[in-house]
C-alpha cells in the first residue's frame, strides 16, 4: 500500500517472530504476558532497526508503552468469526453438529459465548498459527471445527474453508478484529506523517470505540469480552459484552454517539493527540473525542451493572485452571 504511494521511495520488510508465535503449547490466557506478540516489534522499533511495525490491532494492548504510537489502521476486513469444519463435516453448521462434537477454539471470548449458544457442543484449547491449526484439524479426529478469524483465512486466501460466518447474535467480535495496526515511533513525524494516509477513518472511529470500552473495563486476553459496532449516517453504534467463563453470566448493551457534531476548538495546534494509543491527525478530533467517550460511557453502564465482579471471577477461575 505504500509503495503504490510513494514511488520513490525503498520499503524493505523485515520478518520477525514473537513469543507469542513461538509458545505454541499453552492457551493465551494462561501466559499471562500483555505483549506477546508485540515486544519484539517494539524492541526492533525503539532500536531504529526498522521505522514502522505491523500488528493484527487485535493483539496490542489498550495502552502502548511510552514513546509509541499506532500511526495507522488500514480498512478493516471482515472483523467476525468463522467456522472451518473437519472434511466429513463438510456442509454442516454449529447447530445441526451431533451431540458432543469437540470445537477447537484457544479463546475464552468464543468459547463463553459459543457454550451459551451452543450448549450440546464441547470447546477444547487449540494453539499453533494457521497451517498449524487447520493441520490439525484435517489430519486427526480430534476436532469437529475450529473457530479461526476470518480476516485471517481471507488474507492467506483460505476463504474457500470457511463453512460458516458466526454473526454478532452467535458471537460477538474481539475488540479490534480484522483491523491491521501500523505502529510507530510517536516522535517520528516523517514516519507518522507517511503511514498516515492508510487511515481508514471509519475503522478507526470503530476501533477507538472499542478499545476505549476495553480499557475502561481493563479487559484483556484472559477475561472474556465482546464487542460489535457500526458506522452509519454518522452515528456510530456499540455493542459491548462480559461474559463469564462458561458463558452462563452475562451482560450486554449497545449505545450510540454522533460522529459528525462539528465543534469550535477544531483548528490550532493538536500535539499529535492519541486516543487510546491511535493518533490519526488526518480525522476530524471531535469524532475521535465521540467514539473514545462512547467506548467509555458503555464500559461505564455495564459496571454499574456488575461486569466487574463477572470479569473478576472469570479472571480468577482462569488463573486456577
Amino acid at each position: 500500500m505504500l509503495r503504490k504511494r510513494y514511488l520513490n521511495l525503498h520499503f524493505e520488510i523485515v520478518a520477525m517472530s514473537t513469543t507469542g508465535d513461538k509458545i505454541l503449547d499453552t492457551a493465551l490466557s494462561k501466559i499471562g504476558e500483555k505483549s506477546l506478540f508485540t515486544k519484539e516489534l517494539e524492541n526492533a522499533l525503539e532500536r531504529n532497526e526498522v521505522d514502522l511495525v505491523v500488528h493484527s490491532l487485535k493483539d496490542l494492548p489498550t495502552s502502548l508503552p511510552p514513546g509509541f504510537t499506532i500511526g495507522a489502521i488500514c480498512k478493516r476486513e471482515n472483523p467476525h468469526d468463522a467456522v472451518v469444519f473437519h472434511p466429513k463435516n463438510d456442509g454442516e453448521t454449529l447447530n445441526s453438529l451431533p451431540e458432543k462434537s469437540v470445537i477447537g477454539t484457544s479463546s475464552l471470548r468464543r468459547a463463553a459465548q459459543l457454550k451459551r449458544r451452543f450448549s450440546h457442543l464441547e470447546f477444547r484449547d487449540i494453539r499453533g498459527n494457521l497451517n498449524t491449526r487447520l493441520k490439525k484439524l484435517d489430519e486427526k479426529e480430534d476436532f469437529s471445527a475450529i473457530i479461526l478469524a476470518a480476516a485471517g483465512l481471507r488474507r492467506m486466501g483460505w476463504e474457500n474453508r470457511i463453512g460458516q460466518i458466526l454473526n454478532p447474535e452467535d458471537c460477538l467480535y474481539a475488540v479490534g478484529q480484522g483491523a491491521l495496526a501500523v505502529e510507530v515511533r510517536a516522535r517520528d513525524e516523517e514516519i507518522l506523517d507517511m503511514v498516515s494516509a492508510l487511515h481508514d477513518g471509519e475503522t478507526v472511529l470503530c476501533c477507538i470505540a472499542e478499545r476505549a470500552f476495553m480499557r475502561h473495563l481493563e479487559g484483556g486476553c484472559s477475561v472474556p469480552v465482546a464487542v460489535s459496532t457500526m458506522l452509519k449516517d454518522s452515528q456510530l453504534y456499540l455493542t459491548g459484552a462480559v461474559y463469564s467463563l462458561d458463558g452462563s453470566d452475562s451482560l450486554k448493551d449497545t449505545m450510540q454517539t454522533d460522529v459528525n457534531c462539528p465543534q469550535q476548538n477544531e483548528e490550532g495546534p493538536n500535539d499529535n493527540t492519541q486516543y487510546v494509543g491511535i493518533t490519526a491527525n488526518n480525522i476530524p478530533r471531535h469524532a475521535q473525542e465521540a467514539a473514545e467517550n462512547l467506548g467509555v460511557e458503555l464500559a461505564s453502564l455495564l459496571l454499574s451493572k456488575g461486569a466487574k465482579r463477572i470479569l473478576n471471577v472469570a479472571r480468577q477461575l482462569n488463573d486456577a485452571r
